[in-house]
C-alpha cells in the first residue's frame, strides 16, 4: 500500500472451518498458583488478576490452592447433580424442537459449572438479569422444570402466558429478571436495581450477566461508569465461550487483551476464572457477592469457557468454525471434571455417577411427560388471547378495552 494511505485492521479468527483447531495462544496457568486477595482489596492492587485465570482443579482431580475449600463434600455432589439436570434437560428439549414441540432452544452445553456454581453463591431475594444460557440458575435455585418446559412449548400452563420467546424465562421469586434477546440491557437493570436496593438499605445485590460479543454494546461501558461510580452492590458477569452468536471473540474484544480488563479503566476489581472448574467459579462468585454485600462495590468476573453446541437451534455452527474445535479445548468438561474430584476424594464413583446419569434422565423426562400433557406449540391447550390484555398496565387503558372487546376476549 503506497505511504500515507489510511486502513483498517479486521481481526481474524485463529483457524477457520476445515482448519486444525489451535489453543496454543491461550495461557492456561497452573491449578492454585493465582492469589486470593483480601474481599477489601484496592482495585489497583489486583490489576494483574484481569489477565490470569483462576483455578482450583489440577489435572488429577485435586483441588488445590488458596482459592479451594468454599464447598462441602455435599454441596459439591448438589452440585453435580445441577450440571447432570440441564445437561439431561438440554438434551430433551433440544430433541423437542427437533420434533416441532418448540420453534427455538438454546444449549448449555460446556458452560453448566457457570450459572450452577454462581447460583450456591447467592441468597434468597438477591436478583440475577441473566442471559438465555443460564438456566442452571434456576435448576440449582429449585425451580420447577416442568414450569421451564411449560414456558418452552408455550402452553396454557406457561408461566409467563406465551408472551416471551422460548428459554426466556421470569421467575422474580426465584431471583430470575426476565431475560432479553437483547443481551447488555441486562447490565443497566442490574446497576440500577442494585442501586435501588442500596438507596432502600436492603440486604439484596444484583448479578448481571453477558456474553462476550455482548460486551461490545454501549450499554455495557454506560453499566460500569454508574456502577463504579455509586459502588453498587452488584456483580457483572462475562461468559466468555469463545464465540458470539457467529462471530469469534476477538471482534468485540478489541485491543483490551481480556474482557475482564475492560473494568481496569473504570476502578472495578476484575478477575478471570476457569469458567468450567465448577470450584473455582463458586470460589470467584462467594468473593464477589461477599464484596457486594459489604459495600465494597461491584466487581466484574471473566468466565474462560466453550460453548460446546450451536448458539441456538437455528444456527449452524460447522460454517464458521472447526468441527473438532469443542475436542481441542483445553479446560475440558465441567462435568467431567467434577465428577472425578469427588472420585479422587472418595465421595463418588463411576458407578453411582451411571445410576445418578438414569436417575436425572428418568426425572427430565418425568417433568416433560408432564409439561407436554398441557400441551407443545402445535398440539394441545394454548394460553388465552386474553392474556396479551392483562398484567401490563395497572389500569388498563381505554384502548386496549376495546381491543379486546373486538377480539371478543
Amino acid at each position: 500500500m503506497p505511504e500515507g494511505k489510511l486502513s483498517l485492521h479486521v481481526p481474524e479468527p485463529e483457524v477457520r472451518p476445515g482448519g486444525k483447531p489451535d489453543f496454543s495462544n491461550v495461557p492456561i496457568p497452573r491449578a492454585g498458583s493465582v492469589a486470593r486477595p483480601p474481599i477489601d482489596v484496592d482495585p489497583r492492587e489486583i490489576r494483574d488478576m484481569a489477565y490470569s485465570i483462576i483455578r482450583v482443579l489440577d489435572r488429577d482431580g485435586n483441588a488445590v490452592g488458596p482459592w479451594a475449600g468454599t464447598l462441602t463434600d455435599a454441596e459439591l455432589l448438589d452440585g453435580l447433580r445441577y450440571m447432570m439436570t440441564l445437561r439431561a434437560f438440554d438434551q430433551r428439549m433440544q430433541m423437542a424442537q427437533r420434533q416441532g414441540k418448540t420453534s427455538f432452544y438454546m444449549q448449555h452445553m460446556g458452560e453448566e459449572a457457570v450459572s450452577c456454581a454462581f447460583r450456591q453463591a447467592l441468597e434468597p431475594g438477591d436478583m440475577n438479569f441473566p442471559t438465555y444460557r443460564q438456566a442452571g440458575l434456576l435448576i440449582a435455585g429449585g425451580y420447577p422444570m416442568v414450569d421451564m418446559m411449560n414456558q418452552i412449548f408455550s402452553n396454557e400452563a406457561d408461566p409467563i402466558k406465551g408472551r416471551q420467546l422460548p428459554v426466556m424465562y421470569s421467575a422474580r421469586d426465584h431471583g430470575f429478571f426476565s431475560i432479553s434477546g437483547n443481551l447488555t440491557t441486562q447490565y443497566i437493570q442490574a446497576v440500577g436495581w442494585a442501586m435501588a436496593s442500596a438507596i432502600r438499605n436492603d440486604t439484596r445485590i444484583a448479578v448481571g450477566w453477558v456474553g462476550d460479543g455482548a460486551t461490545a454494546e454501549s450499554d455495557f461501558h454506560a453499566a460500569l461508569v454508574f456502577a463504579s461510580t455509586y459502588k453498587a452492590p452488584v456483580v457483572l458477569n462475562i461468559v466468555n465461550n469463545q464465540w458470539a452468536i457467529s462471530t469469534f471473540q476477538g471482534i468485540a474484544r478489541g485491543g483490551s487483551g481480556t474482557f475482564a480488563a475492560r473494568g481496569l479503566g473504570f476502578g472495578i476489581p476484575a478477575l478471570r476464572v476457569d469458567g468450567n472448574d465448577y470450584l473455582a467459579v463458586h470460589a470467584v462468585a462467594k468473593w464477589a457477592v461477599e464484596r457486594a454485600r459489604k459495600n465494597l462495590g461491584p466487581t466484574l468476573v471473566e468466565y474462560v469457557t466453550y460453548r460446546v453446541g450451536a448458539h441456538s437451534t437455528s444456527d449452524d455452527p460447522a460454517a464458521y468454525r472447526p468441527k473438532e474445535e469443542s475436542e481441542a479445548w483445553p479446560l475440558g468438561d465441567p462435568v467431567i471434571r467434577l465428577k472425578n474430584h469427588l472420585i479422587v476424594k472418595g465421595a463418588w464413583s463411576e458407578e453411582r455417577h451411571s445410576q445418578a446419569e438414569a436417575e436425572v434422565l428418568d426425572s427430565v423426562i418425568g417433568a416433560q411427560k408432564q409439561a407436554e400433557k398441557h400441551g407443545t406449540l402445535h398440539s394441545g391447550g394454548k394460553p388465552s388471547v386474553r392474556d396479551m390484555f392483562e398484567g401490563v398496565y395497572a389500569e388498563m387503558p381505554p384502548h386496549l378495552r376495546r381491543q379486546r372487546q373486538q377480539a371478543g376476549v
